[in-house]
C-alpha cells in the first residue's frame, strides 16, 4: 500500500534527525554541513529548510527529541520513587547518564551552548530554550514543594535557572572526573538547592 504523505514526511524529517545526530557528533555543529546531512539522509537540503527553517532548527528538533525521552523517563522514575532521596537520585541519574541516546543529548547541549556563543541567532534561540525549560521545571518544582518534601531556600524565579545551572555544571564535572564528582557530591548539592537533607543517606543503588 503507497505511504501516505503524512508517512512520507514523517520517515523524511526522521532520517534528517538521525543523519544530523551522526554528523553534529563526528564533525561538530560548524562543521556539519546542511548538504552533507542531506546527502547522508538521501534527501535535498530543501528538505531540511522545509522541516526545520534552518541548521539551528534541525539542531533544536534533535535535542528537544532526545530531552523529551530523558523527560519521560526521569518523570516516570521521580514518580515511582518510594522516597525524597531516591527522587533525588532519579534526577540526577537520568541527566548525567540518560539512557540511550541520551549521553548524546547532553554531549550535544554542551556543543550547542558553545555554537550559540558565536552565532547570535542561535543565541536567541538557545536562550529562550532554556528559559522555556525553566518554567517547565517551576511547575513540577511547585508541585514537588507542595507535598513538603523540599523547601527551597530562594525565590521561585531563582530556582528554575539554578537546578538546570546546576545539573548542567555538576554533569559536565562529572563527565570529566566522576571520582570527584560522584553522585554523593551530585545528591548533596542538589538536596541542598532544594532544600532535601541527603547527609548521612545512602545513595539509593
Amino acid at each position: 500500500m503507497p505511504r501516505t504523505q503524512a508517512e512520507r514526511r514523517a520517515d523524511t524529517r526522521e532520517r534528517l534527525l538521525r543523519a544530523a545526530a551522526a554528523r553534529f557528533a563526528a564533525e561538530g555543529i560548524d562543521a556539519a554541513s546542511i548538504d552533507a546531512i542531506a546527502d547522508d539522509a538521501e534527501r535535498t537540503s530543501g528538505s531540511v529548510y522545509a522541516h526545520f527553517g534552518s541548521k539551528e532548527g534541525l539542531l533544536t528538533a534533535l535535542l528537544d527529541s532526545w530531552k523529551n525521552d530523558v523527560v519521560v523517563a526521569a518523570t516516570a522514575e521521580m514518580s515511582a520513587a518510594r522516597s525524597t532521596p531516591e527522587r533525588l537520585v532519579a534526577l540526577w541519574r537520568n541527566f548525567a547518564d540518560p539512557a540511550g541516546d541520551g549521553g548524546e543529548w547532553v554531549q550535544l547541549e554542551h556543543e550547542f551552548w558553545l555554537y550559540a556563543t558565536r552565532h547570535a541567532d542561535a543565541r536567541d534561540r538557545l536562550a529562550q530554550r532554556y528559559r522555556d525549560v525553566w518554567e517547565l521545571v517551576r511547575v513540577e518544582l511547585d508541585a514537588w514543594e507542595a507535598t513538603g518534601e523540599i523547601e527551597p531556600p530562594m525565590s521561585r524565579d531563582a530556582l528554575g535557572p539554578l537546578l538546570v545551572a546546576m545539573l548542567i555544571g555538576l554533569e559536565m564535572q562529572h563527565r570529566l572526573d566522576p571520582d570527584a564528582v560522584d553522585d554523593d557530591v551530585a545528591l548533596a548539592g542538589l538536596g541542598a538547592l532544594l532544600g532535601v537533607a541527603t547527609e548521612g543517606k545512602e545513595t539509593p543503588k
